[in-house]
């Protein structure tokens, strides 16, 4: 594919899911002129809006696999490979925030999606037989909360970078929500 045409692609791409984000009933139209490039383009390389829905699923796919495997979740040490993990899921969910629910249509989507569950499932609990998170919360349940706080501090924490970002992330899921405990009063010597 040439350069101008991959670019073309990207940003139809990119395009095509932040407008299906705000509007799952957007055309390739819209999309097209959104993205500057002649409906046609888009029409010679999409046969259907579905077949364009499926190229943005599968795009973020792709990133959401090159996020999982530059976080190297099964070789860094594990706070860093969180870190790393939630800053690349984070950019992700940006760039592509399409709604992740439609995707699993798609068998090769839910196949894709299954392996990725099974690869954090896995460094989870590595984490937790390293002592980076508790073992003593019920199964599951950290691999239940960190998706939503990666969504979340994707859309509400608009202003911080993706490493500020996972950084609230990975101090929301390692110290939690409360306030520090206070300090215990000490009696003085007498």
């Amino acid at each position: 594919m040439r350069a101008d045409a991959t670019r073309n692609l990207e940003r139809v791409l990119s395009t095509g899911a932040r407008m299906l984000a705000d509007d799952p009933s957007v055309t390739i139209a819209a999309i097209a002129a959104a993205a500057g490039v002649d409906r046609r383009t888009v029409y010679r390389r999409f046969a259907s809006r579905e077949e364009l829905m499926a190229a943005v699923y599968g795009a973020r796919y792709d990133a959401v696999e090159e996020a999982v495997e530059a976080a190297r979740l099964r070789e860094a040490p594990v706070a860093v490979a969180l870190h790393r993990y939630a800053e690349g899921i984070i950019a992700v969910n940006r760039k592509w925030p399409v709604e992740t629910s439609r995707m699993l249509r798609e068998e090769t989507i839910r196949e894709r999606r299954r392996r990725l569950i099974e690869e954090v499932d896995l460094f989870l609990r590595r984490a937790t037989d390293e002592g980076l998170l508790r073992s003593d919360l019920p199964p599951g349940w950290v691999a239940t909360v960190l998706p939503s706080l990666l969504e979340h501090a994707a859309e509400r924490l608009p202003d911080l970078s993706p490493a500020q970002a996972a950084d609230v992330v990975v101090d929301t899921l390692l110290r939690g929500a409360g306030a520090a405990p206070p300090s215990p009063v000490r009696a003085s010597p007498a």
